[in-house]
């Protein structure tokens, strides 16, 4: 389930409180006096069979004896009695329980825990659970508190969810003493029914929620959270802290990969592909609202910084570098209007500091500059207070300059009483004030990487799709591995599944002994590179199991023969099966990479990337993306690590063959998303430079999928689903109709332009001249696990594929119904592609299950009314004059 029935909680019309109690803190006497407390409206029905009223109302005996079916129940019960209560709700007509009794995981009659017994009663009856083992929820905006949280909220537009019942208690009492407002406040508790996916989804079209703040300690159904995370960060700002980010003690892997992708950088990567902004505690993520809040958003991550003190400008500075923003290099124009209007004194460069005596015009003269210079993408003002001028008079000079402001102004009041009226000024105009300078940077570094995120989010990839891979040459290699009962790949055999996906291998031969090496290596070339092959050594060079630069037979039958003796002696009983023999790759200039594939237990399949060679758990140089990537995709994740300002160049370094870097993450993704066989996957070193890359060696760890496990399951984020695409003959002619993608964006603004302006209005509902980034990006980069576009293409005039018509699908969270929307370009009419398309999305609607389709259109669109009832819909009228379609798929 998703938001089904979720209204209840956030809005009752009523509210049982079953195992309601007198007994002084009790859980029980606790969420009653809150609910009563609180001013709830509707009723409001005590249950328990030991009390006939309680706070003056009058006690039921159980749930059968209730006047009515409950919009709410708060159950504080034992846990015991917890199984038959929620089966009791169910046949009462109840949709919506908070369970706050904790002890689930005992075991109940017939083997199963009560927590199971729980979830089977109310799945009955499709009723809700929060909880159990949760501290209750709170909307204030409703009068409601269904909670036994020691404090109450204060009504605003900010939802907070948490995992944690000793964080929301501790939350409520320290938002309530800084006067920050919630429209709900939830506790998770174990999340046996209702999780974070669905509360993301529920808020993110929530009217009266502006930011979501969640405070997570794990995930469980990774899809699900991405696909609700990534809706609800494209509707609103959303900030999480996730807790446990100290990794869990090292244990052996067969991979550098396996070991280096620690299960914190997976969320941290999770968090960033969903476009959400990661705080690290409780008073960063009330921050980051406050920051979140302000409808402008830094361009990039350079900061000017104006001051009246140098002490607080290097501060702040060095919080800047450290967290890793730009100081942001004035033009010099500015630097020129700066100095020709501020004392020779002034610091002559970024930090501005126009000296402690500045006068109100001073300020503002040196703002409005910083404002207008081009290398800047936030501003920060820091004040100390002097006896000069009055820190509320330059507030109130600099008001005017603030709210006119094109890009984000910080402002940084230091001190206590002296500029208490100046803070508060700067705070009612909406303008984000911080107490310190470091304070103040963390605030733009999280406003800058917030908007990055989103921009990531926005990003378009360049057209031109990859080679497709030799997906059957890659599978048949691994399923004779594992007919053989091989899991563990040794080189030759991985880098033939790389070759398979395009990714440059140097040539590498099997070889038993030592005449077999020697034939290898004439038929490579000298000079060659000598590897052992045993499936018991896992780093080669820490037991001399590599030798180089062999030039002929001579120099190869000694090394073989050395590194035989040298193995033996290391480990003597690791298992020989011969030696890999490969071409020397003389890139001497070559940056050493590392890439790889390892499986996280929540969100599955992740790729890695970092510096790579022997020392690479030394270098610590790594990041982690979730499959599929892209173009994009695969620059972010180079960017995030310190190789990448080294594939930059420097000095006489030219720079690396980056497309050719990033066409192997995207192949590497390919691989993650392909074949759910494979575990891990170590290529290092991948050689990179100006020539291109190639790996060196490679190493997998495969293992057998289950049967009748979905080969998708694993994956957090669905790939392009290539199964679906078709051609197809046409009137158009031959067509190529399939699921569209980021790639696509040209050709769908393209297409746009090509639409007649009444068929954009009738789409639309609106005049449209231009699509923006923004729409273009959401109308592209969909995900596949909640819709579906398809597209019909054919080759263009110049050989591109142009876009004639899509045809999409938008499914509700609960997976029961779709909203479709159709468009065919305005010459193309009359010619059945309408009809095509159709026919391929309901095809897909059905194979998905989905139980109605519905769209709505416009009163005088009768083409589309008559595509309509042609497909079979039924046609009603909707209340605001439109027309409703609706077409019944099974139920």
């Amino acid at each position: 389930m998703s938001i089904r029935y979720l209204n209840h909680f956030f809005a009752p019309d009523s509210v049982a409180v079953i195992g309601a109690s007198a007994r002084p803190g009790s859980v029980g006497a606790t969420v009653l006096a809150n609910i009563v407390g609180a001013g709830f409206a509707g009723p409001v029905w005590p249950v328990n069979p030991k009390y006939r009223e309680l706070a003056g109302l009058p006690v039921l005996h159980d749930v059968a004896d209730l006047p009515g079916t409950p919009g709410l129940a708060v159950v504080c019960t034992p846990a015991a009695t917890v199984p038959g209560i929620i089966a009791a709700l169910g046949e009462r007509g109840c949709k919506a329980a908070v369970v706050l009794s904790a002890g689930l995981d005992a075991h109940a009659a017939g083997g199963r825990t009560l927590r199971e017994a729980m979830l089977e009663a109310a799945r009955k009856h499709l009723l809700r659970i929060l909880g159990p083992n949760c501290v209750g929820l709170l909307v204030p905006g409703r009068h409601l508190n269904a909670s036994f949280a020691p404090a109450a909220a204060l009504p605003g537009r900010l939802a907070f969810v948490a995992q944690s019942g000793a964080l929301v208690t501790a939350v409520l009492d320290w938002a309530s003493t800084r006067r920050i407002g919630f429209s709900c406040f939830v506790s998770l508790g174990d999340g046996s029914d209702v999780d974070f996916g669905d509360l993301l989804d529920y808020l993110a079209g929530d009217p009266d929620t502006d930011a979501i703040l969640l405070y997570a300690e794990s995930v469980r159904q990774a899809r699900k959270f991405m696909s609700a995370a990534r809706g609800a960060a494209r509707a609103k700002p959303t900030v999480i802290v996730k807790a446990g980010r100290v990794a869990e003690a090292a244990h052996a892997a067969f991979s550098h990969t396996g070991a280096l992708a620690g299960s914190d950088l997976v969320y941290d990567a999770a968090l960033r592909r969903a476009g959400m902004l990661r705080v690290f505690s409780t008073v960063e993520l009330f921050d980051a609202v406050a920051i979140l809040s302000q409808a402008r958003r830094p361009a990039g991550p350079r900061l000017a910084i104006l001051t009246n003190g140098g002490g607080p400008g290097v501060m702040a500075t060095d919080a800047l570098v450290g967290g890793g923003g730009t100081l942001a290099q004035l033009a010099p124009a500015t630097l020129a209007h700066l100095s020709g209007n501020l004392p020779a004194t002034w610091s002559h460069g970024n930090p501005v500091d126009i000296i402690g005596d500045a006068p109100v015009e001073r300020y503002a003269l040196a703002l409005q500059a910083l404002l207008d210079d081009p290398g800047a993408d936030a501003v920060l003002l820091i004040h100390a207070p002097t006896a000069i001028v009055p820190s509320a008079d330059i507030a109130r000079a600099m008001l005017p300059l603030l709210r006119a402001a094109a890009r984000p102004v910080l402002c940084c009041w230091l001190g206590g009483a002296s500029v208490a009226q100046a803070r508060s000024l700067c705070l009612d105009a909406g303008v984000p004030v911080f107490d310190t300078p470091e304070d103040a940077v963390r605030g733009f570094v999280q406003l800058a990487d917030y908007a990055r995120n989103q921009r990531m989010l926005m990003q378009v990839p360049a057209a031109g799709a990859l080679a497709a891979p030799d997906r059957p040459a890659a599978r048949a290699r691994v399923g004779d591995l594992l007919a053989a009962g091989t899991t563990e790949v040794g080189e030759a055999d991985a880098k033939a599944i790389l070759a398979a996906y395009g990714i440059p291998v140097v040539r590498t031969e099997i070889a038993h002994d030592l005449d077999g090496a020697l034939d290898a290596a004439r038929r490579i070339g000298y000079p060659v590179a000598l590897k052992i092959l045993s499936p018991d050594i896992v780093h080669k060079t820490d037991v001399g199991g590599v030798v180089l630069d062999l030039a002929d037979d001579t120099a190869l039958a000694r090394a073989l023969d050395a590194l035989r003796m040298r193995v033996s002696a290391a480990l003597p009983r690791a298992r020989l099966h011969g030696y890999t023999v490969q071409a020397m790759a003389r890139r001497p200039r070559a940056h050493e990479l590392i890439v790889g594939i390892s499986t996280d237990p929540v969100f599955g399949p992740v790729v890695l990337f970092g510096q790579g060679g022997v020392a690479v758990e030394v270098t610590a140089d790594q990041a982690v993306g979730l499959p599929p990537l892209n173009r994009v995709l695969a620059a972010d994740l180079v960017g995030r690590t310190r190789a990448a300002r080294l594939l930059a160049g420097f000095r006489d370094q030219p720079r690396a063959d980056m497309d050719a870097l990033y066409d192997v993450l995207v192949r590497v993704g390919q691989l993650a998303s392909d074949l759910p066989e494979l575990a891990e996957l170590d290529i290092n070193p991948l050689l990179a430079d100006a020539a291109g890359v190639v790996a060196l060696d490679a190493r997998m760890r495969i293992a057998p999928v289950p049967a009748g496990r979905d080969p998708l399951a694993r994956l957090a984020i669905l790939p392009y689903p290539d199964d679906l695409e078709r051609r197809v003959d046409s009137a158009c002619g031959p067509l190529l109709v399939r699921p569209i993608r980021p790639e696509d964006a040209p050709a769908h603004e393209a297409f746009f332009h090509a639409l007649a302006p009444q068929d954009v209005h009738f789409r639309m509902f609106g005049a449209m001249r231009v699509l923006s980034p923004a729409q273009l990006a959401r109308f592209t980069q969909i995900d596949y696990a909640r819709e579906m576009a398809f597209i019909a293409t054919r080759p263009g005039p110049g050989g591109a594929a142009e876009t004639l018509g899509v045809v999409r699908v938008v499914i509700d969270p609960d997976g029961i119904a779709g909203e479709f929307a159709i468009i065919v370009r305005s010459d193309l009419h009359g010619r059945g592609l309408g009809r095509l398309l159709m026919a391929q999305l309901l095809d897909y609607c059905r194979a998905r299950g989905l139980e109605r389709v519905n769209g709505v259109a416009l009163a005088d669109n009768v083409g589309m009314h008559r595509l309509a009832r042609a497909c079979g819909f039924q046609l009603l009228p909707a209340a605001d004059g439109n027309v409703e379609m609706v077409l019944t798929l099974r139920g």
